[in-house]
């Protein structure tokens, strides 16, 4: 086929490479003079990249005949024949043109290509003298031209933003980027399998709520005009989830977006993917059982391995049982205070000096106590570790303590330094979670649901609740530096 291949006697247009642009607009003007636009709308892929190389066994030299399809990331010309690489949904495959094969003037047109153009390309398989399985093209068509050159030095930019921006390009040039994100989509298959495979209900609930609640977070506001009312993006999951545990669906997970109107940081993105679960007839430890059992079999069937190689030292080993530690035990550790509770405010302020952190003065006693724990305590538990039993005011929606009324029975699961999954023994008691809610109203992050405790004046079951940064959790899987890393496209600063 030689749809784009100029006409006879056709003056060439010039090829000097100053302005690839333009460069690459003249030669599609070129195509469209000559009565062929590239811009197809179909070409028959029979096979990925990745099934056709596995069509091609080991002790064989040639084998049956595959269409592929994808972008051209590698060229190299050798006179009458030519190496090139595509790229597709699966990876790379390398095709081989030659002049004899398909034709002087279709050589001669394919010899125009560039660099990111789409092509398809059908013959028979081979494997070159070095091993590589090849494909010898006897027919190929561009089927989408590309107006602007691939990034030649990736990863010689100093502009890390332009990454997020241009992510596109990223995921072409980019292999480990690519990889990530084929990852994190396995990751959240596999996630859903667990809980299908233990009778969870997926189901989905509210983006746009009257009143935010579930977390301590800032909302996104937005003025419906059909309604003439104010809604917030939602900042949690959980209030929705719990009414359907009084609605009777026992078992209930979503995975969803989640929108807090706060700070960016390597670990925070304004909108991130949350997991939430909850079982009726259960409670905190019920959720550690669960949640251990969820992550290593995510980890074992999505990337192959319950061992996390780690670049600053040894690996973080997910298998067998985890690590327990009491939330005031760890606090106690670091301060190295056996009084630390019954200390006034300024004796532990002048402590956390001491410590070498900063706190503000303005912070509530609780509040200091588990400054020290994030500053401090949080980065050091690498191994996994459930921290259990946190100071009450930490989570109004969580039981508390049987024995200790100061704490919850809540853990916090971290990981590689950070806290990527807590969980709780879920208040069923209308009264107290009213009490619960009333002493936050008044601060800027909380909000009253009056419908969600008339909910629960009809009768909820006992029940424990988890939830799961999906984001952290890919972070941690994959060994990325930033959750931007691991954020198809995060939230940036208009350009």
């Amino acid at each position: 086929m030689n749809p784009d291949s100029p006409k006879k006697n056709k003056e060439e247009m010039p090829m000097d490479g100053s302005d690839q642009v333009a460069v690459r607009q003249a030669k599609l003007d070129q195509m469209r003079e000559n009565g062929y636009d590239p811009f197809r709308e179909n070409w028959d892929q029979t096979h990925t990249s990745e099934e056709a190389k596995g069509m091609l066994p080991e002790d064989q030299e040639e084998g049956p005949e595959v269409s592929i399809a994808g972008r051209i990331v590698a060229f190299r010309l050798m006179g009458k024949a030519t190496f090139l690489k595509i790229l597709d949904r699966k990876g790379k495959i390398q095709s081989y043109v030659r002049r004899d094969e398909i034709g002087e003037d279709e050589y001669a047109a394919f010899k125009r290509l560039d660099l990111g153009d789409f092509i398809g390309i059908r013959g028979p398989l081979f494997r070159t003298k070095t091993g590589e399985v090849t494909v010898r093209a006897k027919e190929y068509l561009l089927v989408s031209k590309a107006l602007r050159p691939l990034p030649e030095k990736w990863h010689g930019l100093t502009d890390n933003e332009q990454i997020y921006r241009q992510r596109y390009l990223d995921l072409v040039v980019n292999e480990e980027s690519r990889e990530r994100f084929q990852a994190r989509s396995r990751i959240i298959r596999e996630i859903r399998e667990f809980f299908w495979g233990r009778d969870f209900l997926e189901v989905e609930t509210p983006m746009l709520q009257s009143v935010s609640g579930g977390a301590a977070a800032r909302p996104f506001r937005t003025h419906f005009n059909a309604l003439d009312c104010d809604f917030s993006l939602r900042i949690a999951l959980e209030l929705h989830l719990k009414r359907l545990l009084v609605g009777g669906f026992d078992r209930v997970f979503e995975v969803g977006r989640v929108f807090r109107n706060e700070g960016l940081s390597r670990r925070h993105n304004p909108e991130f993917t949350m997991l939430e679960a909850y079982q009726a007839y259960t409670d905190y430890r019920g959720m550690m059982e669960l949640t251990r059992s969820l992550i290593q079999q995510v980890a074992e069937r999505a990337l192959g391995s319950l061992q996390m190689e780690r670049s600053e030292g040894d690996a973080i080993d997910l298998s067998g049982e985890w690590k327990e530690a009491k939330y005031k035990d760890l606090i106690l550790e670091a301060v190295n205070r056996d009084d630390w509770f019954e200390l006034p405010k300024g004796a532990k302020l002048e402590r956390t000096k001491d410590l070498g952190i900063e706190v503000d003065p303005g912070l509530e006693d609780f509040e200091i106590t588990n400054d020290v724990f994030e500053k401090i305590i949080e980065h050091t538990l690498i191994q996994p570790t459930f921290v259990t039993h946190i100071p009450r005011e930490l989570c109004p929606l969580a039981k508390i303590t049987k024995d200790d009324s100061s704490t919850i029975d809540v853990f916090e699961l971290c990981i590689n330094g950070q806290e990527i999954s807590p969980a709780y023994s879920e208040q069923n008691d209308p009264a107290v979670q009213r009490d619960a809610f009333i002493k936050q109203v008044g601060e800027e992050t909380q909000e009253l649901d009056e419908d969600f405790l008339l909910a629960l004046e009809h009768g909820m079951p006992p029940a424990g609740g988890m939830g799961l940064g999906i984001d952290r959790l890919v972070i941690f899987l994959t060994k990325a530096a930033n959750i931007r890393d691991t954020i198809l496209f995060p939230t940036l600063r208009p350009s």
